[in-house]
């Protein structure tokens, strides 16, 4: 909820949590149902007693209930007030940033569709990569996506939202050309890291791939990134045994199988040797989406022991809480609110019918 800035008497404040402002006007329907209860009492007594009221019921009066009712009603209004977090003294402030940075290469092959791993091999990968940007915590994050030729998809950045939108743009459909250019993604992820404006001093390339590779020319890639100083780390989407390649119509429904020259059915398989070449080549891991212990969890690990360097400074404004102002003042309003009695102790006059020994004496005391 985004926060809502006022100005009351020349001062900004800041409503943290606007969204409970609706406390407020649940008070005020409160105050209304209760003056309604009070005008029925008052109308009640009136109809019951008429001009004697005061006489036959002296502690009836309205003027204690209604003050505690706007006791209790204020305290309430106060404390309703409090939780929405009201904010004031902004205070600006110099923020630096320090993180690594991340290229991530990922694979849109046709073979990416397979569905060894559920629901598919890239929306796996996509649902991971997800979960790893909601953990990564200041590094600069890109994506470059690769078939039969690579482009860049996200250039280096730390709106982590705007990189999970251009993972859910990209598909098979979105590289022309069919394939698997593993190298020429892997130098397009170090093009990107070594032309970064303010590079970090940690560089690494995150491959997410089932590891075919139709150029062969990973091993001089790998080298070329070694060479450099950038680390690669590989996450591997896919199971020995492979799956078909499904053809999946509009509404992602399984049309049939792709099939090669000869009609057989293409069954693809997670290519280990390749990957575990390029992590080793890489200097980095190789880990394996689904495993408990080769997971996301050891990724994230390892992507923290990269080292952090400023990537940039920026301005911020804070504010201090100033819930406790309206929360004190109202939690006693309610309390007194609580407190204060409906009415007096009276001490009714005798009756003209007492007996005369009874009868206070005119002019005595």
């Amino acid at each position: 909820m985004t926060a809502l800035d006022v100005s009351l008497l020349g001062y900004a404040i800041r409503i943290a949590a606007p969204h409970r402002l609706w406390l407020v006007a649940a008070v005020a329907l409160l105050g209304a149902a209760g003056v309604l209860s009070l005008r029925r009492r008052g109308r009640a007594l009136r109809e019951a007693c008429g001009a004697l009221g005061a006489r036959v019921a002296p502690r009836a009066n309205l003027a204690r209930p209604a003050a505690s009712l706007s006791l209790s009603l204020a305290g309430l209004a106060l404390l309703a007030v409090a939780l929405s977090q009201p904010q004031c003294g902004a205070r600006a402030e110099l923020a630096r940033r320090y993180g690594a940075d991340v290229a991530v290469v990922l694979d849109v092959s046709r073979s990416m569709e397979a569905r060894d791993v559920r629901p598919s091999r890239l929306e796996r990968a996509r649902l991971e990569l997800g979960a790893l940007l909601d953990r990564v915590k200041g590094d600069r994050v890109g994506v470059v996506v690769f078939a039969g030729e690579a482009f860049v998809q996200c250039p280096l950045t730390t709106d982590y939202d705007a990189a999970r939108l251009f993972l859910r743009a990209v598909g098979p459909d979105a590289v022309p050309q069919q394939g698997t250019a593993l190298a020429n993604a892997l130098l397009g992820a170090k093009e990107l890291l070594e032309t970064a404006e303010r590079g970090a001093r940690g560089k690494v390339v995150l491959l997410v791939s089932d590891g075919e590779d139709h150029d062969g020319q990973v091993h001089a890639a790998v080298s070329a990134l070694a060479d450099a100083g950038i680390r690669v780390h590989v996450l591997a989407v896919g199971t020995p045994e492979g799956a078909p390649i499904p053809i999946v119509d509009g509404r992602g429904e399984v049309t049939g199988w792709r099939r090669d020259r000869r009609g057989d059915v293409v069954t693809t398989r997670l290519d280990d040797a390749t990957l575990r070449l390029v992590a080793d080549r890489g200097g980095g891991g190789l880990f394996l989406v689904g495993d408990p212990g080769r997971g996301l969890d050891a990724l994230v690990a390892a992507l923290d022991d990269l080292e952090r360097s400023e990537l940039g400074e920026r301005i911020t404004v804070s504010y201090e809480d100033r819930y406790a102002a309206a929360a004190f003042p109202g939690f006693l309003l309610l309390l007194a609110g609580l407190l204060l009695r409906e009415g007096r102790p009276v001490t009714a006059p005798l009756p003209s019918s007492a007996p005369p020994g009874e009868r206070p004496v005119e002019g005595e005391g």
